[in-house]
């Protein structure tokens, strides 16, 4: 990959950044580009200081919506160098994202090498303390000038990056979660397990109802009956039980299939909890609550990470959660992931890729 040219680290931009690493609002220094034609393949892979793109205004992204993403954390370890949380399954999932959009999949190799490249002309950025992390975001969009419904022969893959925090500030003691009556994220068949924009667009208008009832993210149910719980906003949600079991939605196709997920669910097991996938409904929910069945409920993903769930508000409808404890299975699951992500234990799973040292 060509580095056809970079610049020494923002200065006062970075200070910044690093001081107060708000979710996804400073930007690295630089970006990764990678063009792709169907008839010549991936090709100039490169990358160059972060800036605007040129596009056609017939490009096909900004008519049909043809366009991916992902999302994935890069940390800084004692031993200097910079390792990606389970980049290989991210790889995977957008390779995925793209097919169901009729767009070109971008090899793994490809993937990971752009995240190497990038994390490493950017090491500066990469937070030095507990709990944050460089956000890296790829993103494929379909570039082909044209005006006609059928799949863009043109697409250009890039790479930028953020430091970041915390995604909810003070979650420690739970977020609240709106019922949705009104929207559905996904229905059967349509795009719920792709990560593209087109999903979080459409899920905008709930989550401004769920703001203006005084709670942080919404609740998706299924499109059909509006009785199962599908997820909580952008993250995926766990149920725990006074019997050790932990319960989360089955991936239907409505359902992004979380990374974080993943690993809850994998954790959950090598813990000794019993982690089942199984569809829950909002009823359930209630009255597992109301009896104390139901211990906790938390919401997971690779920009909240783990995050308590206080309670479901809805029209004629409160569920109170118990205030998650120290020994929460939320913040068990939470020291744990944290401990990987930072080196602090033994990768046992596999899951963290090393990108080189961050001086190097």
């Amino acid at each position: 990959m060509v580095r056809q040219s970079t610049r020494p680290p923002g200065d006062g931009r970075l200070s910044r950044a690093l001081g107060d690493p708000e979710f996804g609002r400073h930007f690295t220094d630089h970006m990764v580009l990678i063009d792709y034609c169907e008839t010549g393949g991936w090709r100039d892979a490169r990358v160059v200081p972060f800036g605007p793109l040129s596009l056609n205004p017939g490009s096909a992204v900004l008519h049909y919506g043809q366009g991916v993403f992902e999302g994935l954390k890069v940390y800084r370890h004692a031993d200097g160098h910079l390792r990606a949380f389970r980049a290989h399954a991210h790889a995977r999932r957008f390779a995925s994202s793209a097919a169901r959009l009729a767009m070109p999949e971008l090899p793994e190799s490809l993937f990971i090498e752009s995240i190497r490249q990038l994390a490493r002309a950017d090491a500066g950025w990469v937070p030095h303390q507990r709990g944050a992390s460089l956000y890296v975001r790829p993103f494929l969009i379909a570039t082909e000038a044209f005006l006609g419904v059928r799949p863009s022969r043109e697409a250009t893959y890039g790479v930028i990056a953020s430091p970041a925090g915390p995604y909810f500030a003070d979650a420690d003691n739970g977020i609240r979660l709106w019922l949705s009556r009104d929207y559905s994220r996904a229905g059967p068949g349509g795009t719920g397990e792709a990560k593209c924009g087109g999903n979080y667009a459409a899920s905008l208008p709930a989550l401004h109802q769920a703001r203006a009832n005084g709670c942080a993210q919404v609740l998706f149910t299924d499109a059909s009956t509006r009785t199962w719980v599908e997820e909580a906003g952008n993250m995926n949600i766990f149920f725990v039980f006074a019997d050790r079991t932990l319960v989360t939605p089955p991936l239907s196709g409505a359902i992004l299939a979380g990374v974080t997920r993943d690993s809850v669910l994998c954790l959950a097991r090598d813990m000794g909890y019993r982690a089942i996938e199984r569809p829950i409904s909002v009823e359930e929910w209630r009255a597992a609550a109301a009896s104390g069945e139901l211990r906790e409920v938390f919401a997971v993903g690779t920009a909240a990470v783990i995050t308590p769930v206080a309670g479901l508000v809805g029209e004629d409808l409160l569920i109170e959660t118990p205030p998650p404890g120290s020994r929460s299975v939320a913040s068990l699951m939470r020291a744990e992931l944290s401990s990987l992500h930072h080196g602090d234990r033994h990768d046992r799973h596999e899951w963290m890729s090393d990108l080189g040292r961050a001086d190097s």
